[in-house]
């Protein structure tokens, strides 16, 4: 089972830049990419470096596909997926994300 959950207003983050966020006990990294005007969620975790930092990572793009280089050891994760560029085996999760009414609410499943 999913729950949409209301997480802040969209004014609440900082814009081409990150910020972490607790959403149902989980550390959520919330970008907002003024450029396209989209709001990705991704979990804050960092599978190499061990440590819950991706949201002070870096955003960009490779070949147009919009991501965010780990904090530590510089690793790129897609936002859309999550999949590493550089290793096929490690992923950080990710969460759909919805604005309405200037409000962003992240989708997470229920353990």
């Amino acid at each position: 089972m999913s729950a949409w959950i209301d997480v802040c207003a969209l004014n609440d983050l900082q814009a081409d830049s990150g910020v972490c966020a607790l959403v149902a006990g989980k550390q959520v990294a919330l970008f907002y990419l003024t450029r396209t005007n989209v709001v990705y969620a991704v979990g804050n975790f960092d599978p190499i470096g061990k440590a819950n930092v991706m949201s002070r990572g870096m955003i960009g793009d490779l070949d147009g596909e919009p991501m965010v280089a780990s904090p530590l050891y510089k690793q790129h994760y897609s936002l859309q997926t999550g999949a590493c560029f550089e290793y096929d085996d490690v992923k950080i999760e990710t969460y759909a994300v919805r604005v309405d009414n200037n409000r962003v609410a992240v989708k997470i499943e229920a353990e």
